[in-house]
């Protein structure tokens, strides 16, 4: 039974949901929404029963000390509520979680029993995936969904995609089937570097999270931490000379496929987000300055790559061919 107890009501409701796992590459979702509940300091008033939808020997919980006293915290899917306010505040449902190991329909079932019950008009999931991108490049972004009408109304693309899926994807479907208006949003993230977090690939959903649903996110420390990200990808990269002319060859295929998009329409979504945090630079914290989504303060994590334990970024695979970038994509 889905109990609401001491949660408000909520105004135009958005739901935005991450899970940890397959469709995480880099951490990029989950840390989005992790995000978002940060900056706006959430309250959690649900959580899922762990003992339904997880194996223990695979997401193990852990063991810790709260003043002397021996805790458990259980792998689970919590939801928390934060309202963003403005001219027009609306308030978001952030569901953040693992994904779960069993029992999807279920799962799927009890997320959409609470859009239902708090008035969610539009769900969001977001996901991250390898691909072959350069991190020297904007994080490419693709928002898709499997209604026509709101592919139309919302600029996204209608999902094609056929094989393996993810949380991500039977979310969506589930959503639709409920007649719930849902959308996926994917970072790509460079499979050379794959190893979280990508600062860089966070910022570049939070900043199409924002275009899409209208309102302003505060970006706190991930600008710098996205610039920080890619200058340590950069100089662990020139370090290998075979690493480094792999990057160039995607440069060089990601600027020629490009190329033809480089036009009025994406300097113009550029501009618009850039006018929106210089007339709320005084509004909600976070700042004003939009940054493109480069680059974390240690830096990214890397591979240890010989004896020496020098880290690196791990050197692409040797391939005759190259790879179909959507290969790996799952909506």
């Amino acid at each position: 039974m889905i109990e609401l107890e001491g949660v408000p009501e909520l105004i135009d409701p958005v739901m935005v949901a991450a899970f940890e796992g397959w469709n995480d590459a880099g951490d990029a979702a989950s840390t989005a929404v992790a995000h978002l509940d940060r900056e706006w300091k959430g309250e959690v008033f649900a959580a899922l029963d762990a003992e339904d939808y997880y194996d223990f020997q695979v997401n193990r919980p852990t063991v810790f000390l709260e003043n002397g006293v021996r805790k458990i915290t259980w792998p689970t899917t919590r939801l928390s509520v934060v309202r963003v306010g403005g001219e027009k505040p609306r308030d978001l449902v952030l569901v953040r979680g693992i994904e779960p190991s069993m029992r999807w329909r279920s799962f799927c079932n009890e997320i959409l029993g609470f859009a239902h019950e708090l008035g969610v008009e539009l769900v969001v999931v977001l996901g991250a995936l390898l691909g072959d991108t350069p991190h020297t490049r904007p994080v490419p972004i693709s928002g898709t969904t499997s209604d026509p009408d709101l592919a139309r109304r919302m600029d996204l693309e209608e999902t094609k995609y056929e094989g393996p899926t993810g949380i991500v994807g039977i979310l969506q479907e589930a959503c639709t089937h409920a007649g719930v208006p849902a959308v996926s949003l994917w970072a790509a993230v460079p499979h050379y570097v794959s190893q979280p977090p990508n600062p860089k690939a966070t910022l570049a959903l939070l900043n199409r999270l924002e275009d899409l649903i209208d309102v302003r996110i505060p970006l706190g420390e991930l600008p710098e931490d996205a610039r920080a990200w890619q200058v340590g990808v950069d100089q662990l990269a020139a370090e290998d000379s075979e690493v480094a002319e792999y990057v160039q060859t995607l440069e060089e295929a990601r600027d020629t496929a490009e190329l033809p998009e480089a036009s009025g329409e994406a300097i113009a979504r550029e501009f618009e987000r850039y006018l929106r945090r210089r007339d709320g630079a005084s509004g909600p914290p976070g700042g004003p300055g939009h940054a493109t989504a480069e680059g974390t303060d240690g830096g990214p994590s890397f591979r240890r790559d010989g004896p020496g334990g020098r880290s690196r970024p791990s050197k692409p695979p040797r391939r005759d061919t190259d790879q179909d970038g959507d290969e790996s994509s799952e909506e």
